[in-house]
């Protein structure tokens, strides 16, 4: 898309700081990082978010993710590494362009929220199932 700013970067347009880069995929250095190390993987073609994104380049993302987590916690000798991916802007999504974070994490540094647990009354778990099962 013409101006998507992330398909420009993905495809070359713009240059970054890669540290990935085959036919389909470009991963990036995130210019905002949560952490220095956080990478930011980008499909080169179009979808808005995961309910966009074609179903092979789906299955090719998550092989990708491994490798570069695993290569992000050698490089910065963090303790742990999250993996997100945001669909919506109800769940923080503000580049419309499907992007998967991947953000090396230090015991202790507080810097991402953690959601408050809930839980699910007598039977409700089942019936969310159920409803979850019928929609797939």
């Amino acid at each position: 898309m013409d101006n998507c700013i992330f398909c420009k970067i993905a495809n070359g347009v713009i240059p970054s700081a890669t540290v990935y880069e085959d036919d389909s995929f470009r991963a990036i250095l995130d210019i905002a990082p949560a952490h220095k190390g956080h990478v930011i993987l980008l499909p080169k073609s179009h979808a808005a978010n995961l309910f966009e994104l074609d179903d092979e380049i789906a299955a090719k993302a998550l092989p990708i993710v491994k490798k570069i987590a695993c290569a992000v916690k050698a490089a910065t000798g963090c303790d742990g590494i999250n993996v997100l991916q945001n669909n919506g802007v109800a769940a923080g999504q503000s580049v419309f362009h499907l992007h998967i974070h991947i953000v090396p994490r230090f015991e202790g540094d507080g810097i991402l929220p953690v959601w408050p647990q809930g839980s699910y009354a007598e039977g409700e778990a089942a019936e969310m199932a159920a409803k979850i099962i019928e929609k797939m």
